[in-house]
């Protein structure tokens, strides 16, 4: 089914007399209206979009008419978020102007339903969340699947730890070597990866900068921590390259990176997960991190022995003495694998940049 996010490509398309199966998602219709009234539509998706009394008529009962539901967000979002969109009107000067961001707004809203789920809370949700799921899937199909490559890792990594401008600098050299870099979308080991993807293209001793800056908040509970990241992108603006941060509500209080240029914004943190992991084809490395962390290694794992999406895809563990002291992961996993316990995996366990490069130019080629 062809879909139109656009009027003008809209527009364009409108040059019959019957239009059918097409879909058209969160558009003000109010300019087309005379034209869309002289053509005759069966079997189309009209997902939120803006129309009289008159369209209405005109397109019911033929067509599906999706109406916007009474919530503070889009419930069909047509593009992925981006830091505009997510904090509009933040002010990096005034820290509390957070508290008027779209984030924040829809953070609350979301508590609050999570109180007394009601089905109209709980069906927006779903339908927000499909359409970000089918504007991930239009963005990345623009980009080789071996080329999209995961940084899993904790939230408490803070800003002035060594692994955070490691993670920065892998990023920086992977993103530039033509990889799209892709992670949860929060603070720690996350936001290192989106840093690292903003700064690609300059210089070593920019990336020390843009970093140092950020360091006066190291964890993202600091008042300054979003207002650190604001100042750095004033520093360095235009990134030339893109990154995709997929965080979710379910953990509002860690506040989305504003470094990931595409962010694909969830409800529900099971479907984020599983989609994040799967849309990594080109390989997940792993950095340490707790709970959560080892539920995603674990996940992949699950995924990789299954073929679940074709093929099993590298995982890489970042920091030999933490997965095999500290949480004594690998080991176990690499026994399992080479007694057959364990089909298809492509692992990895390293404690410095360029051999996990090296690893993932292997798989990719």
């Amino acid at each position: 089914m062809q879909q139109f996010e656009s009027i003008s490509k809209l527009k364009s398309f409108l040059t019959v007399s019957h239009v059918e199966e097409i879909a058209v998602q969160s558009l003000d219709l109010s300019n087309i209206e005379s034209l869309m009234l002289n053509i005759t539509f069966s079997k189309c998706l009209f997902l939120g979009c803006t129309m009289s009394d008159d369209l209405l008529h005109h397109l019911l009962p033929e067509n599906f008419i999706f109406p916007v539901l009474d919530v503070p967000f889009n419930t069909y979002p047509n593009r992925l978020y981006n830091k505009n969109s997510l904090y509009n009107d933040f002010n990096r000067h005034e820290p509390e102007t957070y508290f008027k961001t779209l984030d924040k707004i829809v953070y609350d809203y979301y508590k609050k339903s999570q109180e007394n789920l009601s089905i109209k809370d709980t069906l927006a949700q779903r339908l927000h969340d499909h359409s970000i799921t089918d504007s991930l899937h239009e963005y990345i199909a623009g980009f080789d699947e071996r080329k999209l490559v995961a940084i899993m890792g904790g939230h408490k990594i803070k800003r002035t730890d060594k692994m955070y401008f490691q993670v920065a600098s892998l990023s920086k050299l992977l993103t530039e070597n033509g990889y799209l870099m892709l992670s949860g979308g929060g603070p720690g080991s996350m936001e290192a990866t989106h840093v690292g993807a903003w700064m690609a293209g300059r210089t070593n001793n920019e990336l020390l900068h843009a970093i140092n800056i950020l360091s006066v908040a190291p964890i993202y509970s600091d008042e300054k921590w979003l207002s650190s990241a604001f100042e750095v992108m004033e520093k360095f603006p235009n990134p030339q390259f893109d990154s995709l941060g997929i965080p979710t509500w379910h953990y509002g209080h860690e506040l989305p990176t504003p470094f990931a240029t595409k962010i694909a914004k969830y409800f529900e943190n099971s479907v984020r997960e599983e989609g994040l992991l799967a849309t990594a084809k080109g390989g997940v490395i792993f950095t340490p991190g707790s709970a959560g962390t080892i539920q995603e290694v674990f996940q992949d794992l699950a995924q990789n022995h299954y073929e679940s999406y074709g093929y099993a895809s590298p995982m890489i563990f970042l920091n030999k003495n933490f997965w095999t002291n500290e949480r004594p992961i690998f080991p176990i996993i690499e026994q399992m694998s080479d007694r057959g316990d364990l089909m298809n995996l492509n692992l990895g366990l390293y404690d410095n940049n360029d051999d996990v490069i090296a690893h993932l130019e292997r798989f990719s080629k």
